[in-house]
Protein backbone atom coordinates (compact mmCIF):
# COMPACT_ATOMS: atom_id res chain seq x y z
CA UNK A 1 0.00 0.00 0.00
CA UNK A 2 1.19 3.45 -0.91
CA UNK A 3 1.68 6.29 2.05
CA UNK A 4 -1.28 8.07 2.08
CA UNK A 5 -3.87 5.96 0.71
CA UNK A 6 -6.87 4.55 1.97
CA UNK A 7 -6.19 0.34 2.39
CA UNK A 8 -8.67 -1.48 0.29
CA UNK A 9 -9.52 -4.45 2.21
CA UNK A 10 -10.36 -6.60 -1.01
CA UNK A 11 -7.04 -6.68 -1.52
CA UNK A 12 -6.37 -8.33 1.63
CA UNK A 13 -9.66 -10.80 0.99
CA UNK A 14 -8.29 -12.11 -2.24
CA UNK A 15 -4.55 -12.85 -1.48
CA UNK A 16 -6.30 -15.21 1.75
CA UNK A 17 -8.27 -16.87 -1.18
CA UNK A 18 -5.30 -17.66 -2.51
CA UNK A 19 -4.16 -19.18 0.26
CA UNK A 20 -6.94 -21.28 0.24
CA UNK A 21 -6.88 -22.23 -3.44
CA UNK A 22 -2.93 -22.90 -3.24
CA UNK A 23 -3.77 -25.39 -0.36
CA UNK A 24 -6.23 -27.26 -2.73
CA UNK A 25 -3.81 -27.29 -5.17
CA UNK A 26 -1.62 -29.08 -2.85
CA UNK A 27 -4.14 -31.33 -1.97
CA UNK A 28 -4.79 -32.49 -5.29
CA UNK A 29 -1.30 -33.82 -5.78
CA UNK A 30 -1.50 -35.68 -2.23
CA UNK A 31 -2.50 -39.73 -3.39
CA UNK A 32 -5.85 -41.09 -1.84
CA UNK A 33 -7.10 -44.28 -2.90
CA UNK A 34 -8.83 -43.19 -6.17
CA UNK A 35 -6.79 -42.06 -9.24
CA UNK A 36 -6.53 -38.52 -9.82
CA UNK A 37 -5.16 -36.63 -12.50
CA UNK A 38 -3.39 -33.94 -9.89
CA UNK A 39 -1.60 -36.51 -8.37
CA UNK A 40 1.28 -35.92 -11.90
CA UNK A 41 1.18 -32.45 -11.20
CA UNK A 42 4.18 -32.16 -9.09
CA UNK A 43 6.21 -35.03 -11.49
CA UNK A 44 9.04 -33.57 -13.56
CA UNK A 45 10.71 -34.82 -16.76
CA UNK A 46 14.45 -34.23 -17.83
CA UNK A 47 13.81 -33.36 -21.39
CA UNK A 48 15.27 -31.38 -23.94
CA UNK A 49 18.18 -30.48 -21.78
CA UNK A 50 15.75 -29.15 -18.91
CA UNK A 51 13.22 -30.43 -15.93
CA UNK A 52 9.64 -30.24 -17.30
CA UNK A 53 6.24 -30.86 -15.60
CA UNK A 54 4.82 -33.63 -17.04
CA UNK A 55 1.90 -32.31 -18.60
CA UNK A 56 4.02 -30.43 -20.66
CA UNK A 57 5.58 -33.63 -22.21
CA UNK A 58 1.93 -35.60 -22.65
CA UNK A 59 -1.85 -36.01 -21.07
CA UNK A 60 -2.96 -37.32 -17.86
CA UNK A 61 -5.74 -39.40 -17.86
CA UNK A 62 -7.89 -40.90 -15.62
CA UNK A 63 -9.45 -44.40 -17.75
CA UNK A 64 -10.72 -46.29 -14.69
CA UNK A 65 -10.80 -45.48 -11.20
CA UNK A 66 -8.06 -47.55 -9.62
CA UNK A 67 -5.12 -46.11 -13.11
CA UNK A 68 -3.78 -43.19 -14.82
CA UNK A 69 -2.83 -42.85 -18.56
CA UNK A 70 0.03 -40.70 -19.52
CA UNK A 71 -0.24 -40.45 -23.51
CA UNK A 72 3.65 -39.05 -24.32
CA UNK A 73 3.49 -36.50 -27.75
CA UNK A 74 7.33 -37.67 -28.12
CA UNK A 75 8.33 -41.30 -28.46
CA UNK A 76 11.84 -40.44 -27.24
CA UNK A 77 10.57 -39.15 -23.92
CA UNK A 78 8.54 -42.31 -22.85
CA UNK A 79 11.39 -43.54 -20.89
CA UNK A 80 12.36 -40.53 -19.35
CA UNK A 81 8.72 -40.50 -18.08
CA UNK A 82 8.73 -43.34 -17.10
CA UNK A 83 11.79 -42.93 -15.14
CA UNK A 84 10.41 -39.56 -13.67
CA UNK A 85 7.27 -41.65 -12.52
CA UNK A 86 9.11 -44.47 -10.88
CA UNK A 87 11.40 -41.77 -9.15
CA UNK A 88 8.99 -39.15 -7.55
CA UNK A 89 8.04 -41.20 -4.21
CA UNK A 90 4.37 -41.93 -5.07
CA UNK A 91 5.10 -45.67 -4.58
CA UNK A 92 4.06 -45.87 -8.79
CA UNK A 93 4.96 -48.15 -10.67
CA UNK A 94 3.97 -47.35 -14.60
CA UNK A 95 3.69 -50.10 -17.76
CA UNK A 96 4.79 -48.80 -20.82
CA UNK A 97 2.64 -49.98 -23.96
CA UNK A 98 3.95 -47.86 -27.20
CA UNK A 99 3.77 -44.34 -26.39
CA UNK A 100 1.11 -44.46 -23.52
CA UNK A 101 2.49 -45.54 -19.84
CA UNK A 102 -0.49 -47.54 -17.88
CA UNK A 103 -0.28 -46.42 -14.08
CA UNK A 104 -2.07 -48.48 -11.49
CA UNK A 105 -2.92 -47.30 -8.23
CA UNK A 106 -1.67 -49.92 -5.81
CA UNK A 107 -4.39 -49.38 -2.38
CA UNK A 108 -2.99 -47.59 0.75
CA UNK A 109 -1.28 -49.21 3.56
CA UNK A 110 -3.18 -47.82 7.00
CA UNK A 111 0.45 -46.25 7.58
CA UNK A 112 0.64 -44.46 4.24
CA UNK A 113 -2.93 -43.36 4.89
CA UNK A 114 -1.32 -41.92 8.45
CA UNK A 115 1.55 -40.61 6.95
CA UNK A 116 -0.50 -38.80 4.07
CA UNK A 117 -3.12 -37.46 6.56
CA UNK A 118 0.07 -35.87 8.51
CA UNK A 119 1.62 -33.87 5.66
CA UNK A 120 -1.75 -32.82 4.55
CA UNK A 121 -2.07 -31.09 8.09
CA UNK A 122 1.19 -29.70 7.16
CA UNK A 123 0.24 -28.20 4.59
CA UNK A 124 -2.96 -26.69 5.71
CA UNK A 125 -0.88 -25.34 8.75
CA UNK A 126 1.16 -23.53 6.50
CA UNK A 127 -1.50 -21.98 4.58
CA UNK A 128 -3.20 -21.14 7.81
CA UNK A 129 0.54 -19.13 8.61
CA UNK A 130 0.01 -17.50 4.98
CA UNK A 131 -3.23 -16.32 5.88
CA UNK A 132 -2.87 -14.73 9.54
CA UNK A 133 0.57 -13.02 7.70
CA UNK A 134 -1.83 -11.46 5.57
CA UNK A 135 -3.89 -10.31 8.44
CA UNK A 136 -0.66 -9.08 10.70
CA UNK A 137 -0.04 -7.42 7.20
CA UNK A 138 -3.27 -5.73 6.68
CA UNK A 139 -3.10 -4.47 10.31
CA UNK A 140 0.09 -2.90 10.29
CA UNK A 141 -1.46 -0.80 6.99
CA UNK A 142 -4.47 0.10 8.71
CA UNK A 143 -2.62 1.06 11.79
CA UNK A 144 -0.21 3.20 9.51
CA UNK A 145 -3.11 4.53 7.48
CA UNK A 146 -4.83 6.23 10.66
CA UNK A 147 -1.18 7.59 11.95
CA UNK A 148 -1.28 9.12 8.67
CA UNK A 149 -4.57 10.30 9.57
CA UNK A 150 -5.99 9.12 6.16
CA UNK A 151 -8.46 6.65 8.28
CA UNK A 152 -9.98 7.96 11.22
CA UNK A 153 -9.61 5.39 14.19
CA UNK A 154 -13.29 4.64 14.07
CA UNK A 155 -12.65 3.62 10.51
CA UNK A 156 -9.80 1.92 11.75
CA UNK A 157 -11.65 -0.52 14.23
CA UNK A 158 -13.98 -1.06 11.97
CA UNK A 159 -12.01 -2.49 9.26
CA UNK A 160 -10.13 -4.45 11.83
CA UNK A 161 -13.17 -6.08 12.45
CA UNK A 162 -13.64 -6.65 8.80
CA UNK A 163 -10.20 -8.28 8.52
CA UNK A 164 -10.83 -10.28 11.50
CA UNK A 165 -13.70 -11.74 9.84
CA UNK A 166 -11.86 -12.53 6.26
CA UNK A 167 -9.49 -14.46 8.13
CA UNK A 168 -11.92 -16.59 10.10
CA UNK A 169 -13.91 -17.54 7.56
CA UNK A 170 -10.25 -18.51 5.71
CA UNK A 171 -9.22 -20.37 8.37
CA UNK A 172 -12.59 -22.15 8.47
CA UNK A 173 -12.02 -23.12 4.88
CA UNK A 174 -8.26 -24.01 5.31
CA UNK A 175 -10.00 -26.66 8.24
CA UNK A 176 -12.86 -27.82 6.14
CA UNK A 177 -10.76 -28.46 2.87
CA UNK A 178 -8.30 -30.65 5.00
CA UNK A 179 -10.80 -32.61 7.47
CA UNK A 180 -12.45 -33.09 3.65
CA UNK A 181 -9.00 -34.42 2.46
CA UNK A 182 -8.30 -35.97 6.16
CA UNK A 183 -11.37 -37.95 5.76
CA UNK A 184 -10.41 -39.32 1.57
CA UNK A 185 -7.28 -39.96 2.43
CA UNK A 186 -8.33 -42.38 5.38
CA UNK A 187 -11.54 -43.64 3.28
CA UNK A 188 -10.69 -47.46 2.25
Amino acid sequence: MASGEKPVLSRYRDRMDKAVAALKEEFASLRTGRANAGLLDQVHVDAYGSTVPINQIGSVSVPEPRSLSVSVWDRGLVVSVEKAIRNAGLGLNPVVEGQNLRIPIPPLTEERRKDLAKLAGKYAEQQKVAVRNVRRDAMDDLKKAEKDSVINQDEQKRMETEIQKFTDEAVKRVDEALKTKEQEIMQV
